[in-house]
């Protein structure tokens, strides 16, 4: 009986030690279950793009008329005629105004009957001149009498100089009471004067005119980016890449046209520590007008074997740059790097990466560094740079 009892006893620790084996191995699949699997984070990466780029630097410009003047009256007088309106398109010479001209029509006659009458008085004075000179050598008349003649007839022909010059003053002013255009440009709108209007000599603006081709395009530069020119061997006026400087409107078109760099200011402006400087260019079709402001593209240099990367590969942190490569075990790299220009859509990589490095372009956020992530392979022309 007591075999009969330990044999019980005996399966009963069995089949409690099954039943908790069973609960055991239950237990250890569902928590097994209830944990997810970790996945591999998909990253795209592409090569870093080695060649020979051009730096370009990108500069706000204002268009300005190469000549822009008010147009004033050099005498005084009403406006009797007026032959241009605003926005007139006028030639070199082309009548703009005329002020009343009467009255120096008057000052001209009277000026011509002063001078007729100077020159007779000298003409009869010189004959006197010349007769008692006769008389004194002969001991005729006093040798004083003859110098005194001699005297007065200089006087007069002085007084003939001085009425040629009133005279030609007189119709100087005659010919000025006509406004004429300095040169050929387009008229101002909005400032010229009406008929019937006093003007002043020399104060009152008539109009404004300003050339239209060519035009300036006036920039400023960084003391930086002109000492980076001078070191790249750039002359900014006599240099080829002074006659090749482009400009973009805008509405983001490339005006069609090159210009050229023709003054470079003598110093730095004290409050703003930049450079002025004018480009010139042609403006056939009268596309570029004052006050009009375009982006001057200036090539400040070229950099032989530069490694650029997209502009999205880069991960600015505080005052810190980084960028996030894939190494040869598929892990993820975080690595800081100086950057330099950007040209386009590409940024170029002074310091930090090398040749063949593969750049993370999208996911690394999901990437920190000594991750291992799957890579899938990108161009440049599917990312859209060119």
């Amino acid at each position: 009986m007591l075999k009969d009892m330990l044999k019980r006893k005996v399966i009963i620790a069995s089949s409690i030690i099954g039943i908790l084996i069973i609960v055991l191995l239950a237990f250890s699949f569902l928590n097994k279950k209830s944990v997810p699997v970790s996945r591999i984070p998909v990253v795209k990466a592409m090569k870093v793009i080695v060649k020979d780029t051009d730096v370009y630097q990108d500069y706000v410009g204002q268009v300005e008329a190469v000549n822009d003047v008010q147009i004033k009256a050099k005498v005084s007088g009403n406006i009797v005629a007026k032959y241009i309106k605003g926005g007139d398109l006028v030639k070199a010479g082309q009548p703009l105004f005329q002020i009343d001209k009467r009255a120096y029509e008057a000052a001209v006659l009277q000026a011509k009957a002063q001078l007729a009458q100077a020159i007779a008085n000298y003409e009869n004075a010189k004959l006197d001149a010349d007769r008692y000179k006769i008389l004194a050598a002969q001991d005729a008349v006093p040798q004083q009498t003859s110098d005194t003649a001699a005297s007065i007839a200089k006087q007069d022909y002085q007084i003939v100089e001085a009425m040629r010059a009133n005279l030609k003053q007189a119709e100087d002013n005659l010919s000025d009471t006509l406004i004429v255009a300095p040169f050929s440009g387009k008229l101002g709108v909005g400032d010229d004067l009406s008929l019937g209007a006093f003007v002043t000599a020399g104060q009152t603006v008539l109009c404004t005119l300003s050339s239209p081709d060519p035009m300036y395009v006036l920039f400023s530069i960084s003391e930086n980016d002109y000492l980076n020119m001078i070191k790249n061997g750039v002359d900014p006026i006599n240099s080829d890449v002074g006659k090749r400087i482009k400009l973009v409107l805008s509405d983001g078109t490339t005006y069609k046209y090159p210009g050229k760099i023709t003054e470079i200011n003598r110093g730095l402006t004290q409050n703003t520590g930049t450079l002025s400087i004018k480009a010139l260019f042609p403006n056939p079709e009268n596309i570029l007008v004052p006050g009009m402001f375009a982006k001057v593209v200036l090539l400040e240099g070229h950099l032989k074997n530069a490694i650029l990367v997209p502009q999205m590969a880069v991960q600015q942190i505080l005052d810190k740059t980084f960028i996030t490569i894939v190494d040869n075990n598929s892990k993820a790299q975080m690595v800081p790097v100086k950057m330099g220009p950007r040209i386009g859509s590409l940024w170029v990589v002074e310091d930090g990466l090398r040749p063949g490095d593969n750049v993370i372009v999208e996911g690394f956020q999901k990437a920190p560094t000594g991750t291992i992530v799957k890579v899938i392979e990108v161009t440049p022309e599917s990312l859209g740079i060119k």
